[in-house]
């Protein structure tokens, strides 16, 4: 029978630690889920070890190998490559919780006849007890991650799961050269026309570890520019739409960050629609620059 869900894990170079998420799959209470990997050019013993776990027969399990392009483009992979109606994208170091896969699906089960929903939004955590921020909003059923980070102030990590049809709607897009741009690119574009069904519950254990891209946001910002110009294109936009000055502004200065990295800045800055908040947010931006975005 076809499984309900795929549980993608995007990697690079993590052999020393992706065994710890497949135990954790293999502890699942729920089996209606396959594991697709997507290999994004390790040079590591990646290859051998899901090789491994494949030929044990525990798990149904696809791996997929690709040149080294990013998080992003090996996401776009996985989801040309899913057969699934959902799909949740679990990073290589990282974990779930024991009834992760059968507690996203029970609810599922109760939201899927609603076509306004894309999918689910849940918690990571470093326990089942101890969310990564704040718990969610008592109540809270439905919502958008705009909405859940903007008008209910969450704070902390989610774990999402979409309607893989969707996704494929909206995939990553990668300037060439580079190979990242932040998971809210394509998270708030879904948001314009849709909400996620909420689960109140941490089903993601959360590890950073110091080669991971939250422990380099800077850097990462520095080499990846233009995908940076481009998430903050549209936080403008979005911001502007809900009447959230603070949020606009601020998008504003972190665009011309962007573009100072992509050698664009003054070109960027008479293309910014509103002229006056452009000209305030110039001394910002060449502050950040110059401090916060520089090179350590």
């Amino acid at each position: 029978m076809p499984k309900t869900m795929t549980v993608f894990t995007p990697t690079y170079n993590r052999g020393y630690i992706i065994g710890k998420l497949y135990e954790s799959l293999l502890a699942q209470t729920c089996d209606d889920f396959c594991w697709m990997v997507v290999d994004d050019g390790s040079i590591d013993d990646t290859r051998a070890l899901v090789e491994g776990f494949i030929a044990e027969g525990k798990l149904d399990i696809t791996y997929l190998y690709q040149e080294n392009g990013g998080k992003q483009r090996a996401h776009n992979t996985g989801v040309a490559a899913c057969e699934t109606e959902l799909f949740f994208c679990v990073d290589s170091d990282d974990t779930l919780v024991p009834t992760a896969v059968g507690g996203l699906l029970a609810l599922w089960g109760r939201r899927r006849p609603d076509s306004s929903i894309a999918g689910i939004i849940a918690m990571r955590g470093r326990s089942e007890t101890e969310p990564l921020g704040t718990w969610f909003p008592e109540g809270l059923e439905a919502t958008t991650m705009w909405d859940l980070y903007y008008k209910f102030h969450h704070k902390g990590d989610t774990a999402l799961v979409y309607r893989t049809d969707i996704l494929r709607a909206y995939p990553y897009d990668v300037a060439p050269g580079e190979k990242f741009i932040a998971e809210t690119y394509v998270y708030h574009k879904i948001d314009q026309r849709y909400q996620l069904a909420v689960l109140p519950k941490v089903v993601w254990i959360c590890e950073y570890l110091p080669d991971g891209y939250t422990a380099h946001v800077r850097q990462v910002t520095r080499e990846n520019p233009i995908g940076y110009m481009r998430l903050k294109r549209d936080y403008i936009d979005y911001a502007d739409a809900a009447g959230m000055l603070s949020v606009k502004a601020q998008s504003t200065a972190l665009y011309l960050v962007g573009a100072y990295f992509a050698g664009c800045f003054w070109k960027a800055y008479r293309e910014l629609p509103n002229h006056v908040m452009a000209t305030l947010a110039v001394p910002v931006a060449l502050l950040l620059v110059k401090t916060v975005y520089r090179p350590r």
